[in-house]
């Protein structure tokens, strides 16, 4: 039989609401610190919900983009470029010989370009009053309506010839990317992959869906305290925006040209519980499903997870259900697994989220640190696990399950591993 090809990642980047690039997220990260702040990009009189995980600090000119492309393209695609020329930068992937034609890439996101559609909409249209004259519409807005750009801007870039798509899979995007990368690198189809997710969110009637349907925290007099994941007093999630982009490798190729080998990806799994477009089974069945079928594809037991990076996104209902989903899974190791959510500091930036949450996943293998989950401070009895609550901790990590659900019933997961561990390798 044939031996699978092992895929590691060579090199990652971020841009997230409490920090642009990897050294500024991870001291934030661990320090607790939290990107949520008042919406003041649109007036938000009439939400429920008027704060957001935003990623201030981004100036597109400042992390290197020229001028033309912080004019042309949307937010989202400027976060994935800066994010991925982290990511290569790590990897050395740029100046090495390899063959373009075995890179690929692969960027999810779940909205696109909304940003930008949404005030061209408003100029074109003088705030509503006229019909669109189509002879005044820009040659480019056609590229904020689809949901591939990030990966073609991505591509060219780095004149990566290789597969090039985009998964639109909601907020499991990133992981569905990176899993997407994985089965390409498996199969033989590329040597490098550049995958993640990027999204930007923030925009009147981005908010105005989710504020809507009651889906968004209402605690606005107090924005960075307002994602409490596991929290018994928690009441709705607060949206995002953001990066995260990982290099993946075929582990012999990078081991020739002497990358940094960071981690190894082993196992991915997804499923959908068929129930419902928001809510959720309440046992967490269809997220134990996607959580299993990672590890039965890394070929590791529950018992040797020692870190679980959680979707974890401060609704009542999510929070409840993944710690049933962890126990189902998990068993009684559950209780020995410190798990902790990177939204309560980041928001959730749909797709992007996720992504992020890998990112995270690698420094927790790397620097043998676990970031917090802050704002814990009222014990749900439905939420009663190791949540690492409020100050992050030293540990030395070789396995990490990462798990995501989404809305329209998606459950994705998973598998990181230190470089050096051997385990559940047949």
């Amino acid at each position: 039989m044939k031996q699978r090809r092992r895929v590691v990642v060579t090199g990652i980047g971020i841009v997230a609401p409490n920090g642009v690039g990897k050294q500024a997220f991870w001291a934030n990260a661990m320090a607790g610190r939290s990107g949520v702040h008042p919406v003041e990009v649109f007036p938000t009189r009439g939400f429920k919900s008027r704060i957001a995980g935003q990623a201030l600090d981004f100036d597109p000119l400042a992390q290197g983009l020229t001028a033309e492309q912080a004019r042309r393209l949307d937010r989202y695609i400027q976060f994935a470029l800066v994010a991925a020329r982290e990511a290569v930068a790590e990897s050395g992937l740029e100046n090495a010989q390899v063959d373009k034609e075995r890179v690929g890439v692969c960027v999810g996101n779940a909205i696109c370009g909304t940003p930008l559609m949404e005030r061209d909409f408003l100029v074109l249209t003088e705030r509503g009053t006229r019909p669109i004259a189509p002879e005044k519409v820009r040659s480019t807005l056609y590229q904020a309506a689809t949901f591939n750009v990030a990966s073609a801007e991505v591509a060219s870039r780095y004149g990566a010839l290789g597969p090039s798509t985009a998964l639109t899979t909601g907020c499991t995007g990133g992981l569905d990317a990176i899993g997407f990368a994985l089965d390409c690198i498996r199969n033989g189809d590329a040597d490098v992959m550049i995958a993640g997710a990027a999204e930007a969110p923030i925009t009147p009637v981005a908010m105005a869906a989710f504020d809507v349907i009651g889906a968004l925290s209402k605690r606005n007099d107090a924005p960075q305290k307002a994602s409490r994941p596991y929290d018994k007093n928690r009441d709705g999630f607060v949206l995002g925006e953001g990066a995260g982009i990982l290099i993946l490798e075929e582990r012999s190729h990078a081991l020739r040209r002497g990358a940094p080998i960071l981690a190894e990806v082993r196992g991915f799994g997804s499923c959908n519980n068929a129930f419902h477009m928001t809510d959720l089974p309440a046992d967490g069945a269809a997220l134990a499903r996607s959580l299993r079928l990672a590890l039965d594809d890394a070929g590791m037991r529950g018992t040797e997870v020692d870190y679980v990076s959680a979707h974890g996104s401060s609704t009542a209902q999510n929070d409840a259900n993944e710690t049933a989903a962890l126990k189902s899974v998990l068993g009684a190791h559950a209780y020995e697994v410190p798990i902790s959510s990177l939204k309560s500091m980041c928001g959730h930036p749909l797709a992007a989220a996720n992504a992020l949450e890998a990112v995270s996943s690698v420094l927790t293998l790397t620097r043998g640190e676990l970031p917090p989950t802050i704002n814990y401070e009222t014990p749900d009895p439905a939420c009663d696990l190791d949540y690492v609550p409020n100050e992050g901790r030293r540990k030395q990590v070789d396995v990490v399950l990462k798990g995501a659900s989404g809305f329209s019933g998606i459950h994705s997961a998973l598998v990181l591993t230190r470089p050096d561990y051997e385990g559940g390798l047949s």
